[in-house]
């Protein structure tokens, strides 16, 4: 049993926000900004770059990469590919966002041909997302996206043991899935699932926490426990979804060591 305080995350935080890492985001149309945004907010800085021409560049410059499958096309998947290819070739943290896995046979296609490029660091997605995802590797059978995060767990903890990845599933409860270890973060608020993209903000952070802390389930959890946190305390002043988008990014820059210590709520199993 791995034992998880409180004082891990404000140290991850702290030095996220000291290193202030450079993340490589290939992400969707609808949450570039917002996700931009929140990796300013949270002290690490972005790049949204998904040209062909470009990406083994940018990963070479870049502390870790993001990948997002929101809104693919095939130049898109092709850039993935690459990009995959340059950061397991320089032994840089990869998190993939497997956005509505199992809607479309493209898609799933997209996240087979990405896994053959390279496994990820960290997975992470709703129940749903990890549960196709890991139908998508052939491992398993896919199922709609009514399903909760505990509902997900044999299957997160398969995709784990198959990719050798950080699982991370999202919901009203967040699971941490890695090897023998499973941490639970209960943080975070309802209003979270009425604003888009905050899932994907999520991966993001991930991705920022993974360029400053080599355990990658250790940084799943400090970001899972900041995104909870951080949307606690704006519904102390958003009014509904749209207030709460600002409100969401001004708490990410303010979130203290104090808050971590009065808001954090989890538990490993």
């Amino acid at each position: 049993m791995t034992t998880f305080h409180k004082e891990q995350i404000i140290e991850d935080l702290e030095t996220l926000r000291k290193v202030g890492p450079l993340v490589h985001n290939i992400t969707n149309y609808v949450v570039m900004n917002n996700t931009a945004n929140a990796l300013l907010a949270i002290g690490a800085s972005p790049i949204m770059a998904h040209a062909p021409e470009e990406v083994e560049e940018m990963v070479a410059i870049s502390s870790t990469l993001v990948i997002n499958i929101g809104t693919l096309s095939e130049p898109w998947v092709s850039a993935m590919q690459k990009a995959v290819r340059k950061a397991k070739s320089l032994e840089k943290p990869i998190v993939l966002d497997p956005v509505g896995a199992g809607a479309s046979q493209f898609r799933n296609q997209a996240i087979r041909r990405i896994f053959e490029s390279g496994y990820p660091s960290i997975i992470r997605g709703n129940a749903s997302e990890i549960m196709s995802t890991l139908a998508s590797s052939g491992k398993g059978k896919g199922v709609d996206s009514t399903e909760s995060s505990e509902s997900a767990l044999s299957s997160a903890k398969k995709l784990s043991e198959e990719t050798k990845s950080v699982v991370v599933v999202s919901g009203e409860t967040d699971y941490i899935i890695k090897d023998d270890k499973q941490s639970k973060v209960q943080n975070g608020h309802p209003m979270m699932t009425k604003v888009t993209g905050l899932g994907c903000t999520a991966t993001a952070i991930c991705g920022a926490f993974a360029a400053v802390q080599p355990d990658f389930f250790r940084a799943s959890v400090s970001a899972m426990a900041v995104m909870g946190i951080a949307g606690e305390l704006t519904m102390q002043k958003a009014l509904g979804s749209g207030s709460f988008q600002m409100h969401f990014l001004d708490a990410l820059y303010n979130l203290s060591s104090g808050d971590i210590a009065n808001h954090w709520k989890s538990e490993i199993a």
